[in-house]
């Protein structure tokens, strides 16, 4: 399962409506997550490095889209309190 990363434009996160997202926040901390869903993220603030369980490595940082699919399972490492909007679909 991939981690789509990428660097939006201003056109792209007006289109996809990102401000209306709502926002999510964690301090420095790892945790393992799972996604029973679908999530794209833009990332506000922040740097952090999820690992998935075949061992792939991602760095996320501030101004990353970030797509994560459905049924992945994975840790998150945050390096750097994260702030960031989110879209479950």
């Amino acid at each position: 399962m991939e981690v789509k990363i990428e660097k939006p434009t201003p056109e792209k996160l007006k289109e996809l409506s990102v401000e209306k997202w709502p926002i999510w926040e964690k301090e420095v901390s790892e945790f393992d997550w799972y996604y029973d869903t679908n999530e794209t993220c833009y990332i506000l603030e922040g740097k952090v490095e999820v690992t998935t369980e075949d061992g792939k490595k991602y760095v996320i940082e501030k101004g990353d889209l970030v797509t994560f699919p459905k049924g992945l399972r994975c840790r998150w490492k945050v390096l750097e309190p994260v702030r960031k909007h989110y879209n479950l679909f």
